[in-house]
């Protein structure tokens, strides 16, 4: 029998203990997925705008083929040889800059940002990290540190290793060529030197989405990456949800923004949902990893997660998924911007192929953030079957980031009802 939602809610809380987040007012109770549809215990179907943990679709059958047939034969670690994972890690890295060619798997992108911090470590001597301070990287006790919105009440005093910038906003204080950002980069390096710590890594997700994803010009990162590598340390790019497309323009965020990372890490969107991630780096940076900790993860890379990663890599290139965020990106923003001409709740309009939203303002003139009123609006979507979230230092940008066969159809279908919601949700005064 089929727990109520409220039964359901009960036993997680008994069962799985408190303080266990949810999405929306009215929490909703996920059956089965299919492309860019979820479907709920009740029947009804909702257009997914947010998910891109299955990057190439709920439940795409390429995926699950690769899933199911390897499944079958077999599934074991790296501490046996297979083959799986040479020939995916060959194929992804030929995706990117020849400097990226060596790489360690895992199973999330918590642990591979992990691996990335101790890297940076075990490179430069120096243990200070610096990264923005609205951003979200993972929930490791290492990474945990580099969120400011969810730092652990409790934790090991590793506290003292980290500082942050403010996050970029190109809304409100535009900074065209990333120089601003760079220079007080540069300050919180000279703080870290100066207090003994030592600056070891800046990490950042190069399109900054959880910080709203600013609307920056191409090779906007290029004069922040020369401050890191000035001071002696390493880049790291987080591009588990950048990356594998989804800006349209590139196959990864850092192209887009001018730089080659030191380090790559990768995630949630790897494997379509089966869970696998992954750090990349050079040999000589990864061999410093592997010679100053002794690292093996059981689960990371073995053969069922490199399948799933091989298929999406194939689907991807297959169904041209790139030109896809493009196209559909490109309208979803036009459309967003005859919105703004609508309604005045709507401050700016911004994205890049398939991660694209509207940051929603109390007042154009003060561009005061309307954090209430976007919960309202996307409470109000998740009514009408439509499902996003909101993100940024506020809370009130739209984040739309569908799966990548999300089309123009549905676009129209998102905008569409988002037009009717925004009709029916007056701003409160």
């Amino acid at each position: 029998m089929t727990r109520t939602n409220a039964e359901i809610l009960a036993d997680r809380s008994r069962l799985l203990g408190p303080n266990i987040p949810t999405f929306y007012e009215d929490p909703v109770h996920i059956v089965k997925g299919d492309g860019v549809w979820l479907w709920d215990a009740d029947g009804r179907r909702y257009l997914d705008c947010y998910n891109n943990v299955p990057h190439v679709g709920h439940c795409n059958p390429r995926v699950v083929e690769a899933i199911c047939r390897q499944a079958s034969t077999l599934n074991t670690h790296t501490r046996y040889l297979h083959e799986g994972i040479l020939t995916y890690v060959d194929r992804l890295t030929a995706t990117l800059d020849p400097s990226l060619g060596t790489a360690i798997l895992t199973c999330t992108g918590s642990e591979a940002n992990d691996i990335a911090l101790r890297m940076a470590e075990a490179v430069t001597g120096k243990r200070g990290i610096i990264a923005t301070d609205a951003t979200y990287h993972g929930n490791t006790s290492l990474v945990s540190q580099l969120s400011q919105s969810n730092v652990p009440t409790v934790g090991f005093g590793l506290g003292q290793y980290f500082r942050f910038v403010p996050a970029p906003d190109s809304y409100r204080s535009p900074d065209p060529n990333g120089a601003l950002f760079a220079e007080t980069l540069a300050a919180q390096i000279d703080a870290l030197e100066k207090d003994g710590t030592g600056f070891a890594a800046l990490v950042v997700c190069p399109y900054f989405l959880n910080e709203g994803f600013p609307d920056h010009p191409d090779g906007w990162l290029r004069p922040v990456a020369e401050a890191v590598r000035r001071a002696g340390g390493l880049l790291i790019c987080d591009e588990v949800q950048s990356g594998f497309g989804r800006t349209g323009t590139h196959m990864w965020a850092h192209e887009k923004m001018g730089v080659v990372p030191d380090v790559l890490v990768l995630g949630k969107p790897m494997g379509n949902g089966h869970p696998i991630g992954g750090v990349v780096a050079n040999r000589e940076m990864v061999g410093a990893f592997r010679n100053g900790y002794r690292y093996f993860n059981t689960f990371g890379g073995n053969p069922v997660s490199c399948a799933a990663a091989m298929a999406v890599l194939e689907e991807i290139e297959d169904r041209n998924l790139l030109a896809n965020a493009k196209a559909v990106g490109d309208h979803a923003r036009r459309r967003l911007q005859s919105l703004a001409e609508k309604y005045d709740v709507i401050g700016d309009v911004r994205g890049s192929g398939l991660i694209f939203g509207a940051e929603m303002v109390t007042s154009r003139e003060t561009k005061s953030p309307a954090r209430a009123y976007t919960n309202r609006v996307i409470n109000a979507m998740r009514d009408r079957g439509v499902l996003h979230s909101h993100l940024g230092r506020d809370k009130n940008t739209l984040k739309i980031r569908p799966p990548m066969p999300f089309s123009i159809a549905n676009a129209d279908l998102l905008l569409d009802t988002l037009d009717e919601v925004l009709a029916e949700t007056p701003p409160q005064p």
